[in-house]
């Protein structure tokens, strides 16, 4: 066995599956990421990557800042800016390893970002019409039912609907931006939503509005989430399946919810120092 199966306990090893429960666990998976390099500008960032989140589920990947999660999230969704020099991703029983970004959103995939981009010159509900349009899940919707969907959308999110006319993230603040991703989701309804630090820098009525938003997506359309953060605050009203743990670009561990409570008090100080250990151990042996 690998040395870093010897040190972690085999309920939190993500690797701790034979190859034929993998491959039988995959067919059953809404997501299923399978021994995944990257690297960009041809460093190496992610390491054999495995992951698998069900459909209807709510999986969290935690790890200390530069672990590599929001590596990964890019990686799903197709960044070109990151290589993926191996591996396989399955998503909905289809193979999207060599799919571009817009395949993979039509697809039923959705990223918010870490720090939404500002567009000066597009209006927001020209931008959001332009998304919902490109997606051949959704229907098409005239104009007056469009403007009527949003707005109802944004009035649950406290958003004011005079904002829907203001260019994209221009001028609005962190917990403005946040909302602005929460409605997407809400629009598009993806298959999987993979949410990226979404309660950085937000205050406690933005987060409390941000995990409205989350909550609404999964009574609406059993919606599947894949939550990347460092920080247990927003978890605190989620209901969360499983939970996964990155070092250094490594998938550590895995476990159920119970992990959040312990890693919030302890911190990712322990994977750290096994993964250290792992890594010194496997370059002894191979010498």
């Amino acid at each position: 066995m690998h040395a870093l199966s010897t040190i972690l306990n085999p309920s939190e090893l993500q690797g701790f599956k034979t190859t034929d429960e993998r491959e039988k666990t995959m067919t059953s998976n809404l997501l299923s990421i399978r021994g995944l390099n990257a690297s960009v500008d041809e460093k190496s960032i992610l390491h054999n990557i495995d992951l698998d989140v069900p459909q209807g589920e709510v999986h969290v990947l935690m790890g200390p800042n530069g672990a590599g999660k929001s590596t990964l999230g890019h990686v799903i969704m197709g960044d070109p800016v990151y290589t993926m020099t191996d591996g396989t991703i399955t998503f909905n029983g289809e193979d999207m390893t060599d799919l571009p970004a817009d395949k993979r959103s039509h697809a039923g995939l959705f990223l918010s970002f870490q720090a939404p981009v500002e567009i000066p010159g597009v209006p927001l509900s020209s931008f959001l019409r332009a998304i919902l349009d490109g997606r051949p899940d959704q229907p098409k919707l005239k104009n007056k039912e469009f403007r009527k969907r949003v707005k109802e959308l944004a009035a649950e999110l406290d958003f004011p609907t005079k904002n829907l006319n203001r260019e994209l993230g221009v001028g609005f603040s962190g917990g403005e931006k946040k909302k602005i991703e929460m409605l997407q989701l809400l629009l598009l309804e993806p298959k999987l939503a993979i949410l990226d630090e979404t309660d950085s820098g937000l205050d406690v009525d933005a987060l409390s509005v941000v995990s409205k938003g989350m909550e609404m997506y999964r009574e609406r359309c059993n919606g599947t989430l894949l939550i990347i953060t460092h920080n247990t605050r927003i978890l605190e009203h989620l209901d969360v399946d499983r939970v996964h743990v990155m070092v250094k670009g490594n998938m550590v561990a895995q476990g159920d919810a119970d992990l959040i409570p312990q890693i919030d008090a302890n911190g990712f100080e322990r994977y750290e120092a096994q993964l250290a250990e792992a890594q010194d151990a496997a370059q002894a042996e191979a010498e």
